[in-house]
């Protein structure tokens, strides 16, 4: 039975949670205050975490920065459930770690939806390995069993989420992709009108896959359209050309590539 933690300090919404997860078969735990919070992550190691923002003594932000960081509780899917609404506050719980983000006041089938879909996309068996798709093309392979890229010879750690975005455009290279079939895809639920959660992630993977992030050759937008992955197809790609990024970055998670 997945195990699930509920961080939230409004005590009738994280009963309300609590319970309508336990319905649908879940084991829940709970904190009401970030400190706390945090401690019992670390303790128990659960299979999902909610996470309310506007906590008591360390704000969710800051849980979900110190989480990400620690590698017991690195690839433990998060849902950021908060009345911050704005997509500025949208971009801040993404670039903290968040895999999803839900604003109060929310409907309980919408809340479970997400849930399910986390769960299923962060299982240990990625998506991907799970169908005879695209995992080579070109200067790019994709290595599921670790949420690894290789791409241009030199290795790239994804998370979860970059690994599944990485893998829809990849079976689609060479067309644009759009925003409401990625969202459906990678994040398993019904598109909404809000596609800042898939801009943050593809700013993600252009940090860790284009030489100039703010200029990007491969990981293309298509204004109004989409997301175009465009792959040089000449076998494995040469590490040597002046085009890729050539030094690992400060974290080990991506690569940068030479200014010119």
């Amino acid at each position: 039975m997945p195990r699930i933690l509920v961080i939230d300090d409004d005590p009738a919404i994280a009963e309300l949670v609590a319970i309508n997860l336990e319905m649908a078969g879940y084991e829940v735990s709970q904190a009401e205050d970030g400190i706390k919070g945090q401690a019992l992550a670390m303790q128990l190691l659960p299979d999902l975490i909610i996470l309310d923002l506007m906590l008591p003594k360390v704000d969710g932000f800051t849980i979900c920065q110190r989480l990400r960081r620690d590698e017991r509780t690195a690839d433990i899917p998060i849902l950021m459930l908060t009345a911050l609404g704005q997509t500025q506050n949208k971009v801040e719980g993404f670039n903290a770690g968040a895999d999803d983000y839900l604003t109060k006041p929310f409907e309980l089938e919408e809340m479970l939806a997400r849930v399910r879909a986390l769960l299923r996309r962060t299982d240990r068996i990625p998506q991907a390995a799970k169908h005879s798709e695209i995992l080579s093309y070109g200067a790019l392979t994709l290595v599921p069993e670790r949420f690894e890229a290789i791409w241009f010879e030199k290795t790239v750690k994804l998370t979860h989420l970059e690994f599944e975005l990485l893998h829809c455009l990849l079976q689609r290279h060479g067309q644009t992709v759009a925003p409401s079939e990625i969202l459906k895809e990678v994040w398993g639920y019904d598109p909404d009108d809000d596609i800042e959660t898939i801009r943050v992630h593809i700013r993600h993977l252009r940090t860790k896959m284009e030489p100039d992030p703010r200029h990007p050759r491969y990981i293309k937008t298509v204004y109004g359209a989409g997301y175009c992955l465009e792959l040089p197809g000449n076998g494995k790609g040469n590490a040597d050309d002046p085009a890729i990024a050539t030094e690992s970055s400060v974290d080990g998670n991506g690569v940068k590539g030479k200014k010119k």
